[in-house]
């Protein structure tokens, strides 16, 4: 005699049989590595891999560099490329601080500032690559030329902020209660984090919650995983495409003013080959160059994954720049065929992208 419970039983065992997404099984991935990673410094190096302080840095002196990550996972998972992140970063930093400095201007004005420069290579770039079908890394190519050399022309000096307000808020530190390390003389020196930690985490946590539960992720999936087939359900893709490029411009604006946040300083040279790293933190954290995988938690991983192993590198005694370089060439070219390799066996298997 049957009973009732069988049919809700084979549902539940599907679900069980039902396997892991290519995006999900990537994110673990680099989850476990960055965990693996910094667990062998901590017992190898030790010293201070060791002190709480050392592992809050990699997010102190990287924020910037999650914040831009995130905007270029948003256009790699929907097929594209923008390399001019790094550009705009460099121009936000300078023209806010001119701005501040020079003109009187206030803490708030100069991020509606950051913002406004974000959101106008968004909406220039998004446009030519959406809707004049121009080659994404052509008009970005253009558009990292152009922020470079605006940056310049806004000031050939470098210049330090010094605003008071915004040295205020530069020098805002959040303490971790109970963390810390002793010093030298025996005093507990409690572990803090800046400002555009927060920031950081927010935009990590929005873009998560975007792609994860909103149509337009669904779309940016969609579109970066076939363009015919996101066309046959309906979906706009030249509007989506152009909304992912407006996103990543934002987020360079932000990302830009994280990075002032900590330097206080404008550049021309800051966040030099910015955009390698962020698309190489994308890569390492399992979004793919060609479209509809990736998840921004994983970028964060991937982002701590190329600090760590720079830690690790300087640790070793290894202290000249172009070790940290093939180091990561070498953790990239890893993560690119690690990739292939898992989605080249799952594909026969019939399993979902995202």
């Amino acid at each position: 005699m049957e009973t009732k419970k069988r049919p809700l039983a084979d549902p539940l065992m599907r679900a069980k049989r039902e396997p892991i997404s290519n995006t999900n099984l990537l994110l673990i991935i680099t989850i476990c590595t960055f965990i693996s990673m910094y667990g062998m410094a901590m017992s190898v190096w030790g010293g201070g891999f060791l002190n709480p302080q050392q592992f809050l840095d990699l997010f102190n002196n990287n924020s910037f560099l999650v914040v831009v990550s995130c905007g270029l996972t948003i256009v790699m998972i929907a097929g594209g490329i923008d390399i001019s992140v790094g550009g705009i970063t460099a121009l936000v930093t300078m023209a806010c601080v001119v701005y501040l400095d020079d003109k009187g201007g206030s803490v708030v004005g100069s991020m509606a500032l950051a913002l406004g420069i974000g959101t106008a290579f968004g909406l220039v770039q998004g446009f030519l690559v959406s809707y004049l079908e121009i080659q994404p890394f052509i008009i970005s190519l253009a558009g990292m030329f152009f922020a470079r050399g605006m940056t310049t022309i806004v000031s050939v000096a470098p210049r330090t902020a010094v605003h008071e307000a915004f040295l205020s808020l530069k020098g805002f530190r959040i303490v971790i209660p109970g963390i810390g390390s002793y010093g030298k003389a025996g005093n507990f020196i409690p572990a803090r984090i800046e400002l555009g930690v927060i920031i950081a985490i927010a935009v990590v946590l929005l873009v998560f919650v975007m792609l994860k539960w909103t149509r337009f992720g669904r779309n940016l999936y969609a579109v970066g995983g076939n363009n015919q087939s996101a066309l046959m359900l309906g979906i706009n893709v030249k509007r989506t495409r152009f909304f992912s490029y407006l996103l990543c411009g934002i987020l360079s604006g932000i990302g830009g003013y994280v990075y002032l946040l900590h330097t206080g300083a404008g550049n021309a040279s800051n966040a030099s080959a910015a955009e390698m790293q962020a698309i190489a933190a994308a890569i390492i954290g399992g979004t793919l160059l060609t479209g509809g995988v990736g998840n921004v938690i994983g970028t964060l991983f991937g982002v701590l994954s190329l600090k760590t192993i720079n830690n690790i590198v300087i640790a070793s005694g290894l202290r000249e720049p172009y070790w940290q370089s093939i180091t990561t060439g070498l953790m990239l070219c890893f993560f690119i065929l690690l990739q292939s390799v898992i989605l080249a066996i799952r594909e026969k298997g019939g399993v979902r992208k995202d």
